[in-house]
């Protein structure tokens, strides 16, 4: 499962990352808890850590975690789906 956030940052800019399978066990070794533990009880600050992580991953010059939290303002999930393998039609419901 791929976790997508959007982050709003204090100066109105936008960004989405995805926390990948790494992310998600670097999350579950940080905090010695499961990444199943989030969908029944999430926490803000799990989100953000889960948001912050694969920017750090990715990018070196991404700041440490309560350096960067400083400069957002929101951090939401939007969407906790497993991708749709390309050539593969999404399922509409019907």
């Amino acid at each position: 499962m791929r976790l997508k956030f959007k982050i709003t940052y204090a100066d109105g800019s936008v960004a989405e990352t995805i926390a990948s399978a790494a992310d998600q066990v670097a999350f579950e070794r940080e905090h010695d808890k499961s990444i199943t533990q989030l969908a029944a009880s999430p926490r803000l600050s799990d989100m953000c850590w889960l948001a912050w992580h694969p920017l750090r991953r990715s990018n070196g010059s991404t700041p440490d975690f309560d350096a960067w939290i400083d400069t957002v303002d929101s951090v939401e999930m939007v969407d906790a789906s497993d991708p749709v393998p390309l050539g593969t039609a999404a399922s509409t419901g019907s």
